[in-house]
């Protein structure tokens, strides 16, 4: 009994004195720690908060065309490709590519080139080259649009079988 009452004063001990050498680094540490913890949890929120936005923007826009407001919605849909979210970004400029909504090429280029640049995930970035490829085969670049389609094959993408059938058309 008197050995366990000995060990626990002998802990106490030590602990008292490591935590008296170290206090500067413990204090330094939980610091550090609480406020990556703080900007975790404020960039997710921001983040939820900003693809709320983008959502939001994105219905505005589709209330826009669909009421034959095409300015304003194309104003949006760029304003959605700009801030180059993964999910509504594509989505945006399909609408801009499937309905015409800007003729003019360089413009539309320039946004695929955003979309590839800030797209990570690779089906994904394989699938804006391939609507890329076809937008600029529908717009007589034909050219253009099978080395793209080609070089999706080389990589073995996953549209790899729906490329190839194309290409033999």
């Amino acid at each position: 009994m008197e050995q366990s009452s000995e060990n626990k004063i002998e802990f106490k001990d030590k602990f008292l004195r490591f935590f008296l050498h170290h206090k500067i680094k413990i204090y330094i540490f939980l610091i550090i720690f609480f406020t990556a913890i703080s900007s975790l949890i404020y960039m997710e929120n921001y983040n939820k908060k900003q693809n709320k936005l983008i959502a939001e923007k994105y219905i505005q826009a589709g209330l826009h065309l669909s009421s034959k407001d095409e300015e304003n919605a194309i104003l949006l849909f760029e304003e959605i490709i700009l801030s180059k979210n993964n999910f509504y970004s594509i989505l945006a400029l399909n609408i801009i590519v499937e309905k015409n909504l800007i003729t003019d090429k360089i413009r539309v280029l320039e946004y695929f080139k955003i979309l590839e640049d800030s797209i990570s995930s690779k089906d994904e970035n394989d699938l804006i080259l391939f609507k890329k490829a076809l937008y600029l085969i529908k717009n007589s670049e034909i050219e253009k649009g099978k080395n793209i389609m080609k070089n999706l094959t080389d990589q073995n993408s996953n549209l790899k079988s729906i490329v190839e059938e194309f290409l033999k058309k």
